[in-house]
C-alpha cells in the first residue's frame, strides 16, 4: 500500500536529484528496501512520507557519489548532462530545460537538493529543514548561491 501510494511522488523527487530514468528507479527501489529493513525505526514523530522521502533523497545523494567515483576514473567520456537527457527517452524537454538541469547538476550535492526541494517543489524552508537536519538560515544561503551558480553557468553556456 505505502509503496502504491508513494511511488510516483518519490520518483519524481529522486528523478530530480539523479536525473537519470535508470539510476531513479534503482535508488526508488533502494528507499523502499531501506525503509522496510527499518520500519521499526520509524517513531511516528513526522509523517510517513517526509521519513520515505529523507531516505529517498540520502539514497540519491549516495548514487551521485558512488557515480563521481566511477567517473573520475574514466575521465575521457562526455559526462555532459545535457547530452545525457536529449538522448533518453524519457526526457521531454528541449535544450534549454537540459541545459538547466546541467546548471543544476553542476552545482554540489547539497545546494542541488535544495534547489529542487524549494524551487521544484515549492517545499518551505521549515519542511526542507526537517528532512534535511539542516538549519532554515543555512538552507537559504544554500538555495540562494545554487540560484547565483545556476544563472551564471546558464549565461556562459549561452
Amino acid at each position: 500500500m505505502i509503496v502504491n501510494q508513494y511511488s510516483e511522488q518519490l520518483y519524481w523527487k529522486i528523478r530530480g536529484i539523479v536525473l537519470n530514468h535508470d539510476d531513479a528507479d534503482d535508488v526508488l527501489q533502494n528507499t523502499f528496501l531501506k525503509a522496510w529493513k527499518n520500519i521499526n525505526d520509524f517513531q511516528g514523530k513526522s509523517k510517513i512520507y517526509t521519513w520515505l522521502y529523507r531516505i529517498a533523497v540520502n539514497e540519491a545523494l549516495d548514487c551521485l557519489r558512488r557515480q563521481k567515483n566511477q567517473h573520475a576514473v574514466s575521465a575521457d567520456v562526455d559526462f555532459s548532462v545535457a547530452n545525457k537527457l536529449m538522448a533518453d527517452e524519457y526526457f521531454d524537454g528541449d535544450y534549454s530545460q537540459a541545459l538547466l538541469q546541467e546548471a543544476i547538476a553542476t552545482l554540489p550535492d547539497v545546494q542541488r537538493t535544495v534547489f529542487n526541494m524549494r524551487y521544484y517543489d515549492e517545499m518551505k524552508y521549515s519542511e526542507i529543514s526537517t528532512i534535511l537536519g539542516t538549519s532554515e538560515g543555512a538552507l537559504k544561503a544554500s538555495y540562494h548561491i545554487a540560484v547565483q551558480k545556476i544563472t551564471e553557468y546558464v549565461k556562459k553556456k549561452q
